[in-house]
């Protein structure tokens, strides 16, 4: 199995800068649309995203761009890769350095800019910031709306490229995980927690009274086997009074 491209958008501008290949064999390659590649080359899309070379990453060779440069019909093939890393599984909310934390509104900005397709969830796990703070930005209600100015999350270190080129996979083919709640933003009320308890308490309570009338009923065999023994005991009783 062919492992997926990395960084398919900053391999994008990479190619856009670096090689003569059509805008429909880049979008190929990178699974993005043909205009959004010339929005690349025309510096409307992908801004601030520096280009990742896809040779030195071992996605791609030299011989296989320059076949692609002589044929604008043939589709480039990724290279097989040496070593398979397995993806790290994050759990929990993304931690955000406290330098900058301050950043996160200029990265929803971009974000709800640049992929409107996201959903808030996904803008969530790619930032680590809260609900009520995304909508406030794309509503220009937020309190420094005036002097928020939109920023690459990428550039400012709050993502990994891998993790928005995944997120925005996700949203336009409306991959799992697209309309998933964002766990950890929420606590649960007091009022909330003590309804869950009780509610387990009385759960347990009914549990403990089935437990305790759960009596089965004696099968036909067993009862039949029980009627035996008791007769054989009186007719042992029986004989040894008559000795």
């Amino acid at each position: 199995m062919t492992q997926p491209l990395l960084m398919p958008k900053a391999t994008a501008v990479w190619l856009v800068d670096n090689t003569a290949l059509s805008f429909e064999q880049i979008a190929a390659f990178c699974t993005l649309h043909p205009l959004e590649v010339q929005g690349i080359a025309d510096g409307d899309v992908a801004g601030g995203i520096m280009g990742v070379n896809p040779i030195q990453n071992g996605q791609l060779t030299r011989e296989e761009i320059e076949k692609a440069e002589a044929d604008p019909n043939y589709r480039l093939k990724l290279s097989e890769p040496k070593v398979r890393v397995a993806a790290a599984k994050r759990k929990g909310p993304r931690y955000t350095p406290i330098s900058r934390r301050n950043e996160r509104p200029n990265a929803i900005k971009w974000l709800v800019r640049n992929h409107p397709e996201l959903k808030d969830a996904q803008i969530m796990r790619l930032v680590g910031t809260t609900k009520s703070t995304i909508e406030s930005v794309r509503e220009s209600t937020h309190w420094n709306a005036a002097n928020l100015t939109a920023m690459d999350p990428v550039t400012l270190g709050l993502c990994s490229q891998i993790d928005l080129d995944l997120e925005v996979k996700r949203a336009s083919k409306g991959g799992p995980g697209v309309d998933e709640a964002y766990e950890g933003t929420t606590l649960m009320t007091a009022e909330e927690a003590m309804a869950r308890s009780g509610s387990r308490g009385h759960s347990e309570q009914e549990g403990e009274e089935f437990a305790e009338g759960d009596h089965r009923p004696h099968s036909p065999a067993q009862e039949e086997f029980d009627a035996d023994s008791v007769f054989a005991k009186l007719k042992s009783l029986k004989s040894d009074t008559d000795n």
